[in-house]
């Protein structure tokens, strides 16, 4: 007869420096896409077709909307100390090189994730994970049902205002007030 046990799990939960040293060893494949999310390491949805659409509409949109106000980072590391490396689908970044100094929470305008697979993880543990780093402004686009949902004012593990853009708006990033994107636009 066997006996069951309970057995507490222990985590060994990886800071960003150690993630890093870990790509820099080759400890990880090349082709795999990955983020350090509160300290482990997690596999990135597949990309598909309309959420590759998606994120190509979005580019042309954000990079000639803010024009040199900002920097459009495409699915680049966003450094959230100590142990969070997220590769959101977009960062607007303050103008400046990133080359010697790591983008951090103090850096962005805006964060953007396009959710196709990922929708419930980008509404849950990225929209917590962006809120305690303090990052102002979160959109999701749910490239689904092809629409935006705007999240703004961070107050501990999520934004106090939520709100979903229509397909015939206009909207702007706080930062970045004379950034107007057509919410339509995203979706053709």
């Amino acid at each position: 007869m066997a006996v069951e046990v309970d057995v507490e799990l222990t985590r060994r939960l990886f800071t960003i420096e150690e993630y890093v040293r870990m790509w820099d060893e080759g400890v990880f494949d090349p082709e795999e896409r990955l983020e350090l999310i509160e300290g482990e390491v997690v596999v990135m949805s597949p990309t598909g077709d309309p959420h590759a659409a998606f994120v190509d509409n979005l580019t042309h949109l954000l990079v000639h909307a803010v024009g040199d106000s900002a920097i459009v980072r495409c699915q680049g590391p966003l450094r959230l100390p100590p142990r969070s490396l997220p590769l959101p689908d977009f960062t607007l970044l303050r103008p400046g090189s990133y080359k010697r100094k790591s983008a951090t929470a103090d850096d962005v305008f805006l964060v953007v994730e396009v959710a196709d697979t990922s929708l419930r993880i980008d509404r849950s543990v990225k929209l917590r994970l962006y809120a305690r780093a303090g990052i102002r402004e979160y959109w999701v686009v749910d490239a689904k049902a092809e629409t935006l949902e705007i999240h703004r004012s961070p107050s501990g593990d999520g934004y106090t205002e939520r709100r979903n853009a229509g397909r015939d708006e206009r909207v702007t990033p706080l930062a970045l007030p004379d950034a107007v994107i057509d919410v339509a636009a995203i979706f053709v």
